[in-house]
């Protein structure tokens, strides 16, 4: 899989960031949450991510 930085938070690794990549999907990185209360399959997760990244994104015409 070829993956492409779409746009983050900040400049270093360990912030949330969006991805593209050539399967045509989006890899999103960003905190694990605990306390969702949700029944979720062993095969998925969950990633919170900032609003405001979505936001940037759309305005950068990133998606």
């Amino acid at each position: 899989m070829k993956v492409t930085k779409l746009g983050g938070t900040c400049d270093i690794k360990d912030c949330p960031t969006i991805y593209s990549t050539d399967r045509g999907t989006l890899l999103v990185q960003g905190e694990t949450p605990t306390d969702h209360g949700l029944q979720i399959p062993a095969h998925e997760t969950l990633v919170e991510i900032p609003m405001e990244l979505i936001q940037k994104a759309i305005r950068d015409n990133l998606i």
